[in-house]
């Protein structure tokens, strides 16, 4: 009978503290099937792009530029690498009927889910530059994180600017269209 008590107890311990190390998925949005491939070269290819167009555009004045989903999820995924504690991990953007969608992972705690945030991509008259606004957000179970918007915007923001360095002061964005996995910018050099 000892030996029955000690066994259970044993395999109750062992249960519980194998749960407790594991994480624990909570749910939130489906996490889409087709997966954006990341890569470095990605985020090259769309520096090289930026540049090309801007090379382009002295001579003309118009500057037209299109940034593909994966360079746009590679680009994030390494901002957030660099991120000692990144607000989300995996991220995945796609680009499609003029919205950008950002899917990704939020670990708290020993409780994982995964988000969606559904973005629109417009202007901003005063600056010329790009404006995001946050359409829809899912967390699962997790309530937004204070600051969202501000921080989304902050990734894009420097993902175009940062981008575009010196140049971007000069520059004034005219038109952003958003279909097919490709994001299409054209503006003016001032």
């Amino acid at each position: 009978m000892k030996i029955k008590n000690f066994s259970l107890t044993f395999f109750l311990i062992v249960l519980l503290l194998t749960s407790m190390s594991c994480t624990l998925f909570v749910g939130g949005p489906d996490y889409p099937a087709q997966t954006v491939p990341i890569s470095t070269d990605e985020v090259q290819t769309m520096q090289a792009q930026i540049e090309q167009a801007l090379i382009a555009g002295a001579e003309t004045g118009v500057v037209t530029l299109q940034i593909t989903e994966s360079q746009l999820t590679s680009y994030i995924t390494l901002k957030m690498q660099e991120q000692t504690n990144p607000p989300f991990t995996e991220p995945q953007v796609f680009l499609r009927n003029g919205q950008m969608q950002m899917y990704g992972k939020i670990d708290r705690g020993m409780f994982a889910a995964n988000m969606l945030i559904t973005m629109n991509v417009s202007i901003d008259p005063t600056t010329g530059m790009p404006k995001i606004e946050i359409a829809s957000a899912d967390f699962g179970p997790f309530p937004a994180p204070e600051g969202l918007n501000t921080a989304i915007s902050a990734v894009i923001d420097e993902a175009f600017t940062g981008s575009l360095g010196p140049v971007a002061i000069g520059f004034r964005l005219e038109s952003i269209t958003i279909a097919d996995g490709i994001m299409t910018m054209t503006g003016r050099i001032k």
